[in-house]
C-alpha cells in the first residue's frame, strides 16, 4: 500500500502531517467565533428629556347629573323634568365646549325601565362624557356581611 508520493520501499516519509495543524487552525477559528461579539444594528440617538404638555385643557368642572327617584321621577340636577326636557336639556349640554360631564345615578329602588328608558335617551343624544355614579353602594350587595346574623 503506498500513500501519495511515498513509495513502499521502506524509506521515511518526507512529506509533513497535515491533519494535526488542521485540527488546531479549526479550534482557533471556533475559539474566535465564540469571542466575537455579536454584531448589533443599533444606533443609539440622543433624545432629548420629556416635559409636561403646556396646552393640556382644564378639568370639566361643569357636571349634571341625572337621578330617577323611587317614584318614578326623572331629576336633573335636583329639578323634576319630563322625557322631552331631558333631550332638550342633553341637546343644550352637547353645544358647550367642553362638553359638561353627565353622571347617572338611579335610586335603588327606581324602576328599571325607567333606568332603561332614560339611558336610552342619554344613548341616543351622542353624550360623549357619561359616568354612573353610586355603584359602591352596590359593592357588598349579596356577600354574607348583608346577610342578617344567623341564630345560635
Amino acid at each position: 500500500m503506498s500513500m501519495s508520493g511515498g513509495t513502499d520501499d521502506g524509506e521515511p516519509m518526507m512529506e509533513m502531517n497535515t491533519t494535526p495543524l488542521i485540527d488546531v487552525m479549526l479550534v482557533l477559528l471556533i475559539m474566535f467565533i465564540i469571542t466575537i461579539p455579536v454584531a448589533t444594528h443599533a444606533v443609539n440617538i440622543d433624545l432629548p428629556a420629556p416635559q409636561p404638555p403646556t396646552n393640556v385643557p382644564p378639568p370639566k368642572h361643569d357636571k349634571n347629573k341625572v337621578s330617577i327617584t323611587p317614584s318614578n321621577e326623572i331629576t336633573w340636577n335636583n329639578t323634576v323634568i319630563t322625557d322631552g326636557q331631558l333631550v332638550s336639556l342633553l341637546q343644550e349640554t352637547l353645544k358647550i365646549k367642553p362638553e359638561p360631564e353627565l353622571q347617572f345615578q338611579p335610586d335603588p329602588s327606581a324602576p328599571y325601565d325607567t333606568a332603561a328608558k332614560v339611558l336610552n335617551i342619554i344613548k341616543g343624544s351622542g353624550v360623549s362624557a357619561f359616568g354612573f355614579v353610586g355603584n359602591e353602594q352596590f359593592a357588598s350587595f349579596g356577600k354574607a356581611a348583608d346577610a342578617p346574623p344567623a341564630k345560635q
